[in-house]
């Protein structure tokens, strides 16, 4: 089963479309699937827009009454996700946000990593559309930012927020925090939910993929200065130990070479 976990606050131009594309994504890639989203408190008319998707999809909408946030959503989607698995050694789940900047044509690059073999895969977004260099250069370097307070090795954009968790690794990393797993939000957040899932990965990967900021239909919320200083700030509540290196594939060992064969007469 595929858990895609959906966070949305007042994304009602786009959370239908996105539900949409990603059903007709598993329609060329028959996989079981389950989508989850989490409406936390919007006031745009978001739930109008989901409720005759909950009719024909297979989709569970969680309510907020109050605004909650995008880490203590994103949590409560994934503990969802762990919660109604029965196979969590095969089972995943895909973060994937709701303002339709992250491709759903993605989703089968990640799955298959995860079939394969990988326990976490973060899609590393190349930004399309977004036509102010302030929040362009606040991606290029956000993770920067964060450097010696969170590490995932092998990946680089730690802030991507669109990435596959095989359910068991995300499971022990849910239960090695004494409550909370997230403690910042925003970016960091999705930082810190890299760093503390790739602790119990044993392979983790990366994907590239495309984020189209001039799809997404609302203004965004970000603010490159006051991104910047949010990161920076998170820093003092970052410090998520390094996972262990990860083994190295086992070298088969060479084939000897065969005897030369010996003429008869």
């Amino acid at each position: 089963m595929i858990y895609v976990c959906i966070p949305s606050h007042d994304e009602a131009p786009t959370v239908g479309l996105l539900l949409w594309k990603i059903r007709q994504v598993f329609t060329g890639f028959p996989r079981e699937y389950q989508l989850l989203v989490a409406d936390d408190a919007s006031t745009d008319g978001t739930a109008e827009v989901l409720g005759p998707y909950a009719r024909v999809l297979p989709l569970s909408i969680v309510v907020h009454t109050e605004r909650q946030g995008y880490a203590r959503t994103v949590e409560e989607l994934l503990r969802l996700a762990v919660e109604r698995t029965d196979r969590p050694k095969r089972d995943c789940a895909i973060l994937i946000h709701a303002d339709f900047a992250h491709g759903p044509q993605f989703i089968p690059d990640l799955v298959r990593r995860i079939d394969s073999g990988a326990d976490l895969v973060v899609a590393e977004g190349t930004l399309e559309g977004e036509p102010s260099r302030g929040r362009r250069m606040l991606r290029r370097w956000a993770s920067l930012l964060l450097r010696g307070r969170v590490q995932v090795p092998g990946v680089t954009d730690l802030v991507s927020g669109f990435a596959a968790f095989r359910l068991v690794t995300l499971r022990n990393a849910l239960r090695a925090q004494d409550g909370p797993m997230l403690t910042t939000d925003g970016w960091a957040a999705s930082a810190e939910l890299l760093a503390r899932t790739a602790r119990f990965s044993r392979r983790t990967e990366t994907v590239p993929a495309v984020e189209r900021h001039d799809l997404r239909r609302r203004p965004t919320r970000l603010e490159p200065w006051a991104g910047a200083r949010a990161l920076w700030s998170a820093r003092r509540h970052l410090n998520v130990p390094p996972p262990p290196p990860q083994p190295s594939e086992p070298r088969r060992p060479a084939r000897p070479a065969p005897e030369a064969e010996t003429a008869t007469t």
